[in-house]
């Protein structure tokens, strides 16, 4: 069976690609040359994020994000909850 990554998107459950390959064979010719000349240069430690977000992408989670950008920058409370506090907050 091969990795997963499960996220969710638009209120619904997707599985995403779980390896360098898997992420790299959901692509067309044009995204998989860019991948190529971009992942192998991705820092061991940043190589996590950076599978992530290419696959992510074409998924609209993108879409969905920017549109919760933008209704906390108009003000919207959108029910988010502060982070735990540890103590050395500064007031």
């Amino acid at each position: 069976m091969d990795a997963t990554l499960k996220t969710v998107i638009n209120g619904e459950l997707v599985e995403l690609p779980g390896t360098i390959a898997a992420v790299r064979a959901a692509m067309d010719t044009d995204q998989a040359a860019e991948f190529d000349r971009e992942i192998e240069h991705v820092p061991a430690a940043e190589l996590p994020a950076a599978l992530v977000r290419w696959a992510l992408a074409g998924t609209g989670a993108d879409d969905e994000d920017e549109e919760i950008f933008e209704r906390l920058a108009a003000g919207e409370d959108i029910g988010a909850a502060p982070a735990a506090t540890t103590g050395s907050e500064v007031a």
